[in-house]
């Protein structure tokens, strides 16, 4: 089921005079925009109705679901229109390469931009699948008194490089304590983004 924010009847596809609006595409998981089109009322009906992302195609003149020749299709979990109910933002899941470039994004933004989003989902469907001979799995197997143990033992490695100055060492040995501590919220059924609602709270 597709959340959105609005009746189809309520968005004004008149506002520019040609029936269509902008519609933002936005990575679901990782939320990078991906890109822009346009859509007229028929195309976000099929969108919602089929659940792949469909544009009105102002070269082709007609629907084009995105991804028909190509098979990266965009599948949408929300849609959500602007205050004005004349822009769309679509948050997609990505079934491939974006740009016809090849590119995730036709702005051509950094590909490991928004990765730690990724590796949350990732870390989350190890967690589902317990896949053999997933190191993720098998942390969670051994419980959140081990995967707490862990977390402990990466952050005291990554002190220890800050302290010694070895920036290359540093990074790598972060990046540890960031997967695991992931993987301990994973363990407790939390999520980057109750981080974010908590650093929120205490910004002023």
């Amino acid at each position: 089921m597709i959340e959105t924010n609005f009746k189809t009847e309520e968005l004004n596809f008149e506002k520019n005079g040609n029936g269509l609006i902008p519609a933002i595409i936005q990575d679901s998981t990782t939320l990078k925009v991906l890109m822009l089109g346009y859509m007229n009322r028929e195309a976000l009906e099929k969108s919602l109705a089929e659940e792949k992302v469909t544009f009105f195609s102002r070269t082709k003149n007609r629907l084009w679901t995105k991804g028909e020749t190509s098979g990266n299709f965009l599948i949408p979990e929300k849609i959500f229109a602007d205050c004005d109910s004349d822009t769309l933002l679509v948050m997609a899941k990505a079934m491939g390469p974006t740009c016809h470039t090849n590119s995730t994004s036709c702005f051509h933004t950094d590909d490991t931009e928004g990765f730690i989003r990724e590796l949350e989902k990732i870390i989350l469907q190890r967690k589902a699948d317990a896949p053999e001979g997933s190191y993720t799995a098998k942390l969670f197997a051994k419980g959140v008194n081990k995967i707490a143990q862990k977390v402990g033992e990466e952050a005291v490695e990554t002190v220890i490089e800050a302290v010694d100055g070895n920036d290359e060492r540093l990074i790598y040995e972060a990046s540890d304590l960031i997967y695991h501590l992931l993987v301990l919220l994973a363990s407790k059924n939390m999520r980057i983004a109750d981080l974010e609602k908590e650093l929120h709270s205490r910004h002023k």
